[in-house]
């Protein structure tokens, strides 16, 4: 069950006073309060916000937000700047969920250069993702001077047939252009798929990284992006932006 949907179900009890008895005074004693009526969710951080005695939750993948007592949960609002009209928790999820673009396995990803390669990119992608597929085709086309490494992630329990096509793309002669050739014509290599292939690394790399869907894109300043984005907000990203 996912943290929202449980959040959700706790959200009564919570409002009508359950942890109200309890004032916690300051991040350190609220996380302990969280973790202890959800041991079952690692909170990551707790931070005091500006806005109106809330305190932002990072826990699960996810900013939630409550008050110095836990008398109320906010398990899917996101704070806006009225001014601006940013979105600062997806600004703030941005930051929480970032990542060590340098301590990434590279050699473990099919390298795709496009123009003279100088801005990085990372994307793990399931062979068989439809959304994948659409990312490639229709956005991935229109960006180059761009390095593109992809992680083979084939999620079995959507695409059972997907780690199979992988194995084929990754032991091809030329990976490149078995890539290619999939991804954007539907033609898979010939190859036996029989070389040592590292679905497995990958997949626990995924798991490090709370990488659950594809695409999952990965900027060298460490930022994520989910899903297939149009090409000018994956422009943006590249420019760290």
């Amino acid at each position: 069950m996912k943290l929202t949907k449980i959040l959700k179900l706790s959200l009564s009890l919570a409002v009508s006073g359950l942890f109200s008895a309890n004032v916690h005074a300051d991040e350190s004693s609220l996380k302990k309060a969280i973790e202890a009526a959800y041991p079952k969710f690692k909170v990551e951080s707790v931070t005091k916000t500006p806005y109106s005695g809330l305190y932002e939750v990072f826990m699960g993948g996810q900013i939630i937000y409550t008050d110095d007592k836990l008398s109320f949960l906010i398990a899917e609002g996101h704070v806006v700047d009225p001014k601006t009209k940013r979105d600062l928790t997806e600004a703030r999820l941005a930051d929480l969920t970032k990542i060590d673009f340098a301590s990434l396995p590279l050699d473990q990803a099919i390298k795709v250069v496009k123009g003279n390669g100088s801005r990085k990119l990372v994307v793990f992608s399931d062979v068989d993702c439809p959304y994948c597929k659409r990312l490639e085709q229709n956005e991935l086309t229109n960006i180059t001077d761009v390095t593109i490494y992809t992680f083979l992630y084939p999620i079995v329990q959507l695409h059972p047939d997907s780690a199979n096509k992988s194995k084929l793309i990754w032991c091809a002669e030329n990976r490149v252009k078995a890539w290619n050739d999939w991804i954007l014509n539907n033609q898979l290599p010939k190859s036996a798929g029989n070389c040592e292939v590292p679905l497995e690394k990958i997949g626990d790399l995924a798991r490090k990284y709370g990488v659950n869907s594809t695409p999952t894109l990965f900027f060298a300043d460490g930022k994520r992006m989910l899903g297939a984005q149009p090409y000018k907000e994956i422009e943006k990203g590249l420019a760290g932006k």
